[in-house]
């Protein structure tokens, strides 16, 4: 399966911000989709929209504006700002402000949100592995209680079985009386088999554990000699 692709958006009133951007913007598989909005919409930005902003900074009156939005978005942004002074770079937060120097800037800031995104597919692969593990040491905290409970359980269930074949085994009872003893012998044979298969369960798993132990001590034993 194909991952998706990253989105970038690009913030800016001039036609030609948005033209630099892309044109120095290796065109391959991995390239984001891009998106282009107007600067005084700013304060339109929704937060699952895309996955980096670059904006136009050049506009003195709306820079204001323009990172209080950012910021409020929760998502990495580079501003393009031609009044830095003698600083190439600064960040506050999530948002880094490049000086706008002629005929390199759209090349330094691609390379830049090259390597933003690449942290943040990083990132977000490391969430949903963290996210699987949480699920998996929850159903394998399900697992072990079950496998705890399986003798307490079957226990039980002979209970059960025992005294459903002394019920059906006494005499004068109704043939209402007998199919519902009857169904209750069966459902308790049906849940005693599942269980059974628990147990089975178990030996395999500690089977394949101690062949995994076996090789990774092969393995080991082979790379040290």
């Amino acid at each position: 399966m194909k991952p998706n692709r990253s989105t970038v958006l690009i913030l800016s009133s001039d036609p030609a911000f948005s033209r630099e951007i892309t044109a120095n913007w290796p065109q391959d598989a991995g390239s984001p989709e891009f998106i282009v909005l107007e600067q005084d919409l700013c304060r339109e930005l929704q937060r699952d929209a895309y996955d980096l902003a670059i904006a136009d900074g050049s506009v003195k009156s709306e820079r204001s504006n323009l990172r209080e939005a950012l910021a409020a978005s929760g998502k990495p942004a580079i501003v393009i700002d031609s009044d830095l002074g003698p600083d190439l770079c600064r960040t506050q937060g999530l948002i880094l402000e490049l000086r706008r120097e002629p005929c390199l800037w759209a090349a330094v800031t691609g390379l830049v949100a090259r390597e933003i995104l690449r942290r943040v597919e990083a990132e977000s692969c490391i969430r949903g592995a963290e996210k699987r593990q949480a699920a998996a040491e929850s159903e394998a905290t399900l697992g072990r209680y079950m496998v705890e409970m399986r003798h307490t359980t079957n226990n039980s269930l002979t209970s059960i079985l025992g005294n459903a074949e002394l019920l059906l085994l006494e005499p004068g009872l109704s043939a209402r009386v007998l199919a519902q003893v009857d169904t209750i012998r069966n459902m308790a044979l049906r849940l005693h088999e599942v269980f059974q298969r628990f147990s089975s369960i178990e030996k395999e798993l500690s089977v394949v554990a101690r062949e995994s132990g076996k090789g990774a001590r092969q393995a080991g034993a082979a790379s040290g000699a």
